[in-house]
């Protein structure tokens, strides 16, 4: 993309309203322009990371088997009733009667629209175990919308739904989330630390929290240390028993401020640490809450008809946009991992309208893209250090720096957006330098 040709529009100061890092910085960088309170308007830079973000979460679900559904933003009342959950939600559900005086609700979240599809397909124990989960708008009327994307009042979400004929195939499901989560979040290069949770008003007896540490976190958190060094690998064995997995993770200490006194009793020593978390996934298990009350019930192998035993399993993947740049950032803007960059590469030519310049860039612009490498190019006739100030500020993992002097050498600059590293390369080496590693 061009970046004469393309919309994004930065800003060299911060606006008053941004209050914390990733609010200014997505204002600044063009990915982002409020709509009304807690509601944003997503920009093409923003999108793109949005969509990237959304893609490796997808991903990673269809790895476990779960199967992708889209279930609407507006919600029909009645469910909730049968719930039992429509006056306990509270203020924080859009409530919206329609023409026909039927009442209707703008979700936040899918419990009781996805046990409805279940309860009228699903009879048989055959049909499962099954998991079906969504990438959906949803909207909470927070009564205090802030800090951007992090807080809003609509906000896109992966909501998983899964569904199994005992508890302890119920478990196994949540367990197999757990895991993938670990995973998902590895992927968006982030470390995440998973924190036993309240159910809240979603329900259940089992629930963790996912946590990335940034220094501008919401809560604090008490840790091991031995939890910021583990990795989930390459390729995992979703059928597989994965209980010793989550039991490995959950068995040392993590806690929330709230348990700091418990957290000094720990005798961790120096293997205790403490910093600040974002929540950016929370999966529950709970039972037979929704499925007895709405009557979703299958034939068991024993002629016996029961409640399905179902868990839930959420992402805020727009909050993650917002979570990512709070974990990832300097004083000069954003540093995108390259999983979910809006491109690769930033190519800047350095004097528009001299001939070898804008050959050689043009020429090394229209390579890279048809190698598959996504590349912003910055062809603007505006100064150096304007360029520069803007590739910094939009955190591109590479800068490839194409100017008059090294054009005559047959050299560009290459710079690494997260360790400030340059070198010198050839020109010809640049597309096989990005190609390779794409």
């Amino acid at each position: 993309m061009r970046r004469s040709r393309y919309f994004l529009p930065t800003l060299k100061e911060t606006p008053a309203e941004a209050q914390i890092v990733s609010h200014r910085l997505m204002l600044r960088a063009g990915l982002v322009r409020q709509h009304a309170a807690g509601i944003y308007n997503w920009l093409p830079m923003g999108y793109r990371v949005l969509d990237n973000i959304k893609r490796i979460v997808e991903q990673e679900q269809d790895r476990t088997g779960a199967i992708e559904i889209l279930m609407p933003t507006i919600q029909s009342a009645e469910f909730w009733k049968e719930s039992g959950r429509y006056e306990d939600y509270g203020r924080e559900m859009l409530r919206i009667t329609d023409r026909h005086e039927r009442e209707m609700l703008y979700g936040p979240t899918n419990e009781e629209a996805v046990t409805d599809i279940v309860r009228q397909t699903v009879k048989s124990y055959k049909d499962l175990p099954l998991n079906l989960y969504h990438i959906q708008w949803k909207f909470r009327d927070e009564v205090r919308p802030r800090f951007g994307v992090m807080r809003g009042r609509e906000f896109l979400m992966k909501d998983g739904y899964s569904f199994d004929l005992d508890e302890e195939a119920g478990r196994r499901a949540y367990h197999k989330m757990f895991v993938s989560y670990l995973k998902t979040f590895q992927r968006l290069g982030l470390k995440a630390i998973p924190m036993r949770a309240e159910t809240g008003p979603i329900g259940g007896n089992l629930s963790h929290e996912f946590l990335i540490l940034a220094e501008t976190g919401e809560s604090q958190v008490f840790c091991h240390r031995s939890l910021l060094e583990k990795s989930i690998p390459e390729d995992v064995d979703y059928d597989a028993d994965l209980e010793p997995v989550v039991a490995d993770w959950t068995g040392v200490y993590a806690a929330t401020d709230e348990m700091h006194d418990a957290a000094k009793e720990a005798e961790l020593g120096d293997d205790l640490i403490t910093a600040r978390g974002i929540e950016v996934g929370h999966i529950f298990f709970f039972n037979t809450k929704y499925s007895a009350p709405m009557k979703a019930e299958v034939v068991g192998p024993d002629g016996a008809t029961g409640p399905l035993y179902m868990g839930s399993y959420g992402i805020g993947v727009s909050r993650l946009v917002g979570a990512i740049i709070e974990a990832s950032h300097d004083e000069a803007g954003i540093i995108w991992p390259e999983s979910v960059a809006p491109f690769r590469v930033g190519l800047i030519n350095l004097k528009v309208g001299d001939a070898a310049t804008d050959n050689a860039a043009g020429d090394l612009y229209r390579r890279l893209q048809a190698a598959g490498v996504t590349v912003l190019y910055d062809d603007r006739d505006e100064r150096a250090g304007v360029k520069f100030a803007d590739m910094d500020l939009i955190g591109l993992p590479w800068q490839v720096i194409v100017g008059p002097k090294g054009v005559a050498a047959g050299q560009v600059e290459v710079k690494n957006r997260r360790t400030g590293e340059r070198e010198e390369m050839p020109l010809a080496g640049v597309v096989a330098r990005f190609a390779s590693s794409h």
